[in-house]
């Protein structure tokens, strides 16, 4: 689920104008500001660790290193789990600290761009997908774990060693210790799958059957499953599982994860990132080209039909209505 976000924002085209500006302008028409944070935000693997940041730990800090001038040149995402926040005299982040080892790097607050998300009960840090998946991916992990182990016991359900003496006799210690290593040592694991096994007096092999609620794993783990994919707001019929997909639905469930998952985020990044240029870059604003994005190609033709309709609009108007200002 993370990938195909961060992958679908990475791909997500983008356009820069200054305020009044046509975003379309040609290159030759474009300041050199508007083309320099085009560069900057273009750099190949920005926007899909950004996005991948966000979407797994809810923060994302992104360093802007400055040529000899002192302008940008390059913009350079830092881990989250190495950045911690240090706070002022005002109980506001007054600076951040990058750890790397024992080593740590004290950067001012104008040094760092700093994306976050939604945290309820943290002023500071912001609550990522992964946090609110995790009760899911916990299930979805032993479901996988308890598929592999009955695997390994060739697909067959354990059984049970059952001592039957006539006299009432128990096994001692060492028997059953010699017993027990004997059992791990010749017929455990998949390489002894099926391998007759050789009982001596008063022992005998009774086998063990599984309910029809535990042999439902691979529900289990189509269930987990669909609870990860909300929580990173991916719709589950995406993810392939058997019984979900059909052409149309899928189409569907597409267009919703762009219109709601990452076109916000889209926008929510290149709007942090335009902010912290602005020092260097002016007035200049990053939005998504809707018009590129090959997943809601229907909406925006029906969108310019209808501007085209509308008699009643002036020409500016209607280039407004298809955000070609």
């Amino acid at each position: 689920m993370r990938r195909r976000c961060a992958r679908a924002i990475s791909a997500t085209p983008s356009r820069s104008a200054r305020c009044g500006s046509s975003p379309r302008a040609s290159p030759a028409r474009r300041s050199p500001a508007t083309t320099t944070r085009c560069a900057l935000v273009a750099a190949p693997g920005l926007l899909e660790t950004v996005a991948a940041q966000l979407l797994l730990h809810g923060n994302a800090f992104v360093q802007p290193l400055r040529d000899a001038d002192g302008a940008p040149a390059a913009l350079y995402p830092l881990r989250p789990e190495r950045v911690s926040v240090e706070l002022g005299a005002d109980g506001w982040p007054g600076a951040f600290l990058y750890r790397v080892g024992a080593r740590a790097t004290r950067l001012a607050p104008e040094a760092v761009i700093r994306l976050r998300r939604f945290h309820p009960l943290d002023d500071h840090y912001g609550l990522g997908c992964l946090g609110a998946a995790a009760p899911a991916v916990a299930i979805h992990n032993a479901a996988a774990a308890w598929s592999k182990a009955l695997l390994d016991n060739a697909a067959r359900p354990s059984g049970a060693l059952v001592y039957d003496a006539r006299d009432g006799a128990t096994l001692s210690p060492d028997q059953f210790r010699r017993l027990r290593d004997e059992m791990d040592a010749g017929f455990a694991g998949a390489s002894n799958a099926g391998r007759p096994l050789l009982l001596e007096g008063g022992l005998t092999w009774q086998p063990l059957s599984l309910t029809p609620a535990d042999m439902d794993f691979a529900g289990t783990k189509a269930a987990a499953a669909r609870e990860i994919a909300l929580a990173f707001g991916v719709p589950p019929m995406l993810l392939g599982l058997p019984g979900d997909s059909t052409h149309a639905n899928y189409a569907e469930a597409n267009r919703a994860l762009w219109r709601l998952t990452v076109l916000p985020l889209a926008d929510a990044i290149l709007t942090g990132l335009a902010a912290g240029l602005a020092r260097w870059c002016g007035d200049a604003a990053l939005r998504v080209d809707l018009d590129r994005v090959p997943a809601l190609a229907e909406d925006r033709e029906r969108l310019w039909r209808m501007a085209a309709a509308a008699d009643f609009l002036s020409p500016e108007e209607k280039r407004a209505m298809v955000d070609w200002r």
